[in-house]
């Protein structure tokens, strides 16, 4: 029998002592400012390497959760660093968006609008908006929710593509990094713009409901009485989530496996070959069946939910006996990705525990725990603070990749934790 509770006290442990408090001791940057950009598998420093904005959003979407569900004002304290830090350096004050990456000074480094990053600044503002009250982190996440519709959503197709230019031109090169194929289209930008839109719904919501009562302002607020949130905000991005969701249902799941596919042209053409992504599987399981909860529309749910059980269950063909989940599969060309990821057993966790939750699956909640034992005794390090990237199919542990960095950030397993704390309460 599952111990619940245990594991809900587990995870809190881990994401204050282990997770949490890796990030406030060691990758605050007091003399440039906001955060450092890099930690090496080795635990190695690195001052001067350059600052990426899916790491400064994660950073605020995580501690602005943290703060929100925990009250710990160390939280919030680094809630508003990394707040004060994107809007004065990331936010491109000219031609609105957010560059890619800055210098470790703080100067603009790659100026190109990828989407993805777009849609995590959304997430973080969203956030930090709903943890403290703060209307104008909404305003801002509103201003890049404009941005997305204006310059990324496809008009003949449907859908958004990966990237514009700073001055939002066509870009020749669009892919997220240097393991991604080129595509105008991916799964991984929508399921990240699927996130956020959810989540910048959910905090319009909010502030709606406060507003409708005696509303008294929560530490850290700059939200007035009676302050309106204009319901045509709320039209439009409800309009857009319940687009993206029925794009996910009807472009990018694969009908006849029921896995996601990755890649595609304009026209919903897949391309890069045949790929599983089992990670992104189980991850956009239970980000879907959220986007259509907040949506709280019944026929969008009823279409949804026998989807999100069809996509968790054909991402038990990357599972493991011991509860963990390889990366990804080619089957074009035969090459798997066998590695252990750090992000893929998060989602893993949450997902399962998702199908556990809401459709009463005993087993799905042992597959929660067992993966969960997993990080526990092979991905946790416990004498240095934070999670190791991955481990090999061998056992072998992945030091080669970054404890923190450009890609390693404290959210997938931050979130995991908040997830299950939250649906435990």
């Amino acid at each position: 029998m599952i111990d619940v509770d245990q594991m809900t006290k587990e995870m809190q442990d881990v994401l204050s002592q282990n997770i949490l408090h890796f990030w406030i001791s060691r990758m605050a940057d007091e003399e440039n400012g906001g955060f450092y950009g890099r930690i090496d598998g080795q635990g190695v420093l690195h001052p001067e390497a350059e600052k990426g904005a899916i790491l400064n959003a994660r950073i605020l979407w995580s501690f602005s959760a943290a703060y929100r569900v925990l009250g710990n004002l160390d939280y919030l304290e680094m809630a508003r660093r990394a707040y004060d830090y994107f809007i004065e350096h990331f936010i491109d004050h000219e031609y609105g968006g957010v560059y890619w990456s800055l210098d470790y000074k703080g100067r603009p480094l790659d100026t190109k609008k990828q989407f993805y990053a777009i849609g995590f600044a959304i997430y973080g503002m969203s956030e930090y908006a709903r943890a403290t009250g703060d209307r104008e982190a909404l305003e801002c996440a509103l201003q890049l929710f404009d941005c997305i519709e204006q310059h990324a959503f496809d008009q003949k197709n449907n859908g958004y593509i990966e990237a514009c230019t700073r001055e939002w031109g066509e870009i020749a090169d669009m892919r997220l990094s240097e393991f991604d194929a080129n595509y105008p289209k991916s799964q991984n930008t929508h399921l990240h713009i699927i996130e956020p839109y959810a989540n910048l719904l959910r905090c319009l919501k909010e502030f709606r409901a406060q507003e409708s009562c005696d509303y008294v302002p929560v530490l850290g607020s700059v939200l007035p009485i009676g302050v309106t949130t204009p319901m045509e905000d709320i039209i439009s991005v409800e309009a857009a989530l319940r687009n993206i969701i029925h794009i996910f249902t009807d472009k990018i799941l694969n009908p006849k496996t029921h896995h996601l596919d990755l890649f595609f042209e304009m026209d919903w053409t897949r391309g890069a070959g045949h790929l599983e992504s089992y990670g992104h599987d189980i991850e956009c399981s239970w980000l879907l069946h959220e986007a259509a909860l907040v949506l709280g529309d019944p026929q969008v749910l009823a279409k949804v939910e026998p989807i999100v059980r069809e996509v968790a269950k054909a991402s038990e063909k990357g599972l493991r006996p011991d509860g963990s989940m390889i990366h990804e599969a080619n089957l074009t060309t035969g090459h798997v990705d066998d590695d252990l990821h750090w992000w893929v057993q998060a989602e893993n966790v949450v997902g399962w525990y998702n199908i556990y939750q809401h459709f009463g699956d005993e087993e799905a909640l042992e597959r929660a725990a067992r993966c969960w034992d997993y990080i526990k005794s092979q991905l946790i390090d416990w004498d240095h603070g934070e999670w190791f990237w991955s481990r090999h199919a061998d056992g072998s542990l992945n030091t080669t990749d970054d404890k923190a960095g450009f890609w390693k950030c404290p959210y997938h397993n931050s979130r995991m934790c908040l997830e299950i704390i939250e649906r435990t309460r």
